[in-house]
């Protein structure tokens, strides 16, 4: 895999494990789907048990200050878990979805598909949000597993980076990609995710090989995926997510921690 160069350290992504991840962009620090919990069985009722198999490379305390909450999802405690809603008071802004913002209240505020905040950077000029859309799972799914938003980072003198959130359609990739394309960053959901009881275990979010074929349609220089490990309903992991880029031909843009 090639080594990381200038950009890497300009928009720089870290990963604690499941979907959570720390980019540091326009002199601000976005946290993705924050999941800090221990290991163990998360049940919801009405819903399939989820079970957490690791636990996070870090704790919310070592976290430091957090500007703003991409969260793409509150209904799932692998999107959203109890030390990540309690994370959700300290920081000033959280952007999820319409019906995400109602449920949270306090700082949530819901970001549309293509809807866009414009935030302050500290030393002048604006970092915007645009919402992504996203669909969690096949056709159809919101009434099931519920209402998605991704998100792209856009300034007027930084790359483009976009957030995929519990994505599994490439056709609205394609969409993402018609409008922003082609990506400096994407960071991918991916991990394969399935549940025998939903949707006859269909994907709910892009497997390793659609991962791949994301980035080629983004046009992404670099890919940081995520939401690929610490959960035993994720199908494919590190080495399934290698060999999907190698096959396509892109081993060169996936960065893995």
């Amino acid at each position: 895999m090639a080594g990381t160069g200038t950009l890497d350290q300009q928009i720089p992504v870290r990963v604690f494990g499941g979907p959570t991840a720390l980019i540091e962009y326009g002199g601000l620090r976005f946290l993705t789907d924050p999941t800090f919990d221990s290991p163990g069985d998360y049940p919801r009722p009405g819903s399939p048990l989820l079970t957490k198999t690791a636990p996070s490379a870090i704790t919310p305390a070592d976290l430091g200050p957090v500007d703003v909450v991409l969260l793409s999802h509150d209904e799932h405690p692998d999107n959203l878990d109890d030390s990540g809603r309690a994370l959700l008071a300290g920081v000033p802004l959280t952007l999820t979805t319409s019906g995400g913002a109602v449920r949270l209240g306090g700082n949530a505020r819901g970001l549309a598909p293509w809807a866009s905040v414009e935030l302050d950077r500290p030393g002048g000029g604006t970092v915007t949000v645009t919402g992504a859309p996203a669909l969690h799972g096949p056709e159809g799914a919101e009434a099931v597993t519920g209402e998605v938003v991704g998100f792209v980072l856009t300034s007027a003198d930084l790359p483009t980076v976009y957030v995929s959130g519990d994505n599994a359609s490439l056709g609205l990739v394609k969409e993402i990609a018609g409008r922003f394309g082609p990506v400096d960053t994407a960071v991918l959901f991916a991990g394969a995710p399935r549940i025998p009881v939903v949707f006859d275990g269909a994907l709910l979010v892009l497997d390793s090989a659609q991962a791949a074929e994301a980035a080629a349609i983004l046009g992404a220089r670099r890919v940081v995926p995520v939401h690929f490990d610490s959960w035993s309903h994720f199908t494919e992991g590190r080495d399934a997510l290698v060999d999907a880029f190698d096959a396509a031909g892109l081993a060169d843009r996936l960065r893995l921690n």
